[in-house]
């Protein structure tokens, strides 16, 4: 069909409608920072999140390759669509009435809007035909199985709108073609019935088996799971993919969960319908079910949008079939889970059973919670797969272990979990014998280290050594430290103000010289010191050349979020810094000019750059032992990851 030509009052209200927040999420993990959010820029690659979404605004705008704009210009740079295409998606998305400049245009676009419309209607009258057909004589077998098999009550029945298929062949097609009216093409679209081989006819694709509603976040029902009753193969069978259904995309009991992983903070996948269903029955109601389809990144970005801790927790089957699910699972959000924007746990049962049958055997919730709470972290989980079944006196054993360990460990981002992580698994491969732990972590640095040299110029933080190695990295993270606690702590501007005044220091590298400057002018103009931070970054707008340098600096990751709460020794280790790194230059030009001096015809000016070198040295030596007590931890940790 030929792009309309959108009515502008259509376009002016599909940009009031739709919600900057809502449309990002979709396809980036976000967090709340103060009045906005931010998360890791989609359109280019960043350790560091510098993509910032302002709901207020309704804008969002990356600090580090300076994308911007609106919702819709969102979705027209992330799913590379025109215009007209993403403000058509969106005024579906937010019921917007569809008005065009052309009016023959107008009747052809109005009929493709409503497919979707009808397709939702077509698939709830079906929900309610299986549900109706429950009650009756033909679905005594699949209410008693949902009664006394899976002892279901019947407000959780009602509550899942949990239905039955009748046997026959043509039963939902005769009801809603012959007796509804609809079209045989519009049913087949909803995934409801099939054609059969030659053409002609149709016949039901769900017959006597148990109908599971799937919906959407929203509460309507776009597809079905359907369990056999007897032996028929698959056991499960779901709607294939339709104009709604897209079962790599969708989690069972998103609808019903989303309230309960807001308020427990905290998300738990399983693999089965009755798992799910089981558990929201047990006041668990902060669970989802996977539909047959290893976990995806696209699904779990969706709970974390409901949880502010981003904590997953995945219960899958403890069998073979489980841990293997359990790990595709991880492999296939290895990119999140690593980069810490989700925090993942892994929850197997005892006995290998599944929720299901586990809360059967308990008749209550509360053993299911004490396993949730103490679920371990994925990484403790997979360090317990390496190990399983391992013999590590064997050198075989031990050289395999070891080498999955550091390929384990290596794409970890934080620099502190990898530290701790990697004394973990040193404490592992010394087999209880302490002083060998220290070796075995040394092994493994070496190895983890060995692929990351990157170095500073290329973002990362890893690189910098300690503590002398480099006055240039020095000094850029002490300055970095120092403009990133006045942007965000106004409690603690004045004794920057005042330690940098005493000790007569200035910002040396030219784009923290430039911030501080702009700081200046800007503060001068606020009121209200809280918005300082808001002020400054608005002016950056304007200075695209500068700011990737110092587009970190306006954001708080998890690890700057915790310096936060140090921030009197975070200061007077970085102001320890950069007066070190000046007595450092003044002991190299004492050191210069005394080379220089004359000392038969001039031993007094000798003497004297020679006691400044002296004073000098001893300076530094103070300052390294005052930065090791207040800013080592602070370096050795990663700053800026």
């Amino acid at each position: 069909m030929k792009v309309p030509h959108l009515h502008p009052d259509t376009i002016d209200e599909v940009k009031q409608r739709a919600d900057i927040y809502d449309v990002v999420s979709e396809y980036v993990v976000l967090k709340k920072q103060g009045k906005d959010f931010v998360g890791l820029c989609p359109f280019h690659d960043e350790k560091s999140p510098s993509f910032s979404v302002s709901s207020a605004k309704q804008l969002y705008y990356c600090f580090g390759c300076q994308a911007g704009g609106n919702a819709i210009k969102f979705l027209m740079e992330i799913r590379q669509q025109s215009f007209a295409d993403v403000v058509l998606d969106l005024a579906r998305r937010y019921q917007v009435p569809v008005k065009t400049l052309e009016p023959e245009q107008r009747q052809e676009l109005e009929r493709q809007l409503s497919l979707r419309d009808r397709l939702y209607e077509i698939v709830a009258i079906a929900r309610s035909f299986f549900e109706h057909a429950l009650r009756q004589p033909e679905g005594l077998a699949a209410l008693d199985y949902l009664q006394a098999q899976r002892q279901l009550s019947e407000e959780t029945i009602q509550g899942f709108q949990l239905g039955y298929a009748p046997a026959g062949w043509e039963s939902l097609y005769g009801y809603l073609v012959e007796q509804k009216g609809f079209s045989a093409q519009l049913v087949e679209k909803a995934g409801l019935i099939k054609q059969r081989k030659g053409g002609g006819s149709y016949y039901d694709r769900f017959r006597d088996r148990l109908m599971i509603p799937i919906n959407d976040a929203q509460g309507r029902t776009i597809g079905f799971g359907g369990r056999t009753l007897g032996d028929e193969q698959p056991k499960y069978l779901n709607s294939p993919e339709t104009e709604l259904f897209d079962k790599g995309k969708m989690l069972f009991a998103l609808d019903k969960a989303k309230g309960a992983i807001a308020k427990e903070d905290q998300a738990v996948v399983v693999e089965g319908y009755f798992d799910a269903i089981s558990l929201h029955a047990a006041g668990i109601t902060q669970t989802v079910a996977s539909l047959g389809t290893a976990l995806s990144a696209d699904q779990v970005r969706q709970l974390l949008r409901y949880t502010d801790s981003k904590q997953v927790v995945l219960n899958f089957d403890a069998d073979a079939a489980g841990t293997t699910a359990a790990q595709r699972a991880i492999d296939s959000i290895a990119d999140l889970a690593f980069k810490g924007q989700v925090q993942l746990r892994i929850l197997h049962i005892p006995d290998g059973k599944d929720a299901d049958e586990f809360l059967k055997t308990t008749n209550s919730g509360e053993p299911y919670r004490q396993l949730l709470a103490e679920a371990p972290f994925w990484l403790d989980w997979r360090i317990q797969q390496l190990l399983a079944g391992q013999n590590l006196q064997q050198p075989t054993s031990y050289q395999q272990v070891a080498l999955e360990m550091v390929k384990l460990l290596s794409p970890i981002v934080s620099r502190d979990l990898r530290m701790y992580y990697v004394n973990r698994c040193a404490e592992l491969l010394s087999q209880g014998n302490s002083t060998l732990v220290a070796l075995r972590a040394q092994d493994l640095l070496k190895q983890i280290n060995r692929p990351r040299r990157k170095g500073i110029h290329e973002g990362d933080r890893d690189s910098v050594k300690l503590p002398l190695t480099s006055d240039l990295s020095l000094l850029d993270i002490a300055e970095s430290l120092l403009l990133r606690l006045y942007l965000h702590c106004p409690h603690y501007r004045e004794l920057i103000l005042t330690e940098m005044w005493e000790r007569d220091l200035d910002f040396s590298l030219s784009h923290h010289r430039f911030l501080w400057q702009q700081i200046a002018a800007v503060e001068s103009e606020v009121a209200d010191p809280a918005d300082l931070l808001s002020k400054v970054q608005e002016r950056f707008l304007q200075f695209n050349p500068e700011m990737p340098k110092l587009s970190e600096l306006f954001l708080l990751n998890e690890k700057s979020e915790r310096d936060l709460l140090n921030t009197p020794l975070m200061i007077k280790g970085a102001i320890a810094c950069l007066e070190r790194v000046m007595c450092e230059k003044r002991s190299q030009m004492s050191l210069q000019l005394w080379r220089e001096t004359d000392w038969e015809n001039d031993p007094e000016r000798a003497k004297y750059y020679q006691q400044q070198i002296y004073a000098e040295k001893a300076r530094i030596q103070e300052l390294d032992r005052e930065r090791q007590v207040n800013l080592y931890n602070w370096l050795s940790m990663g700053y800026g990851e």
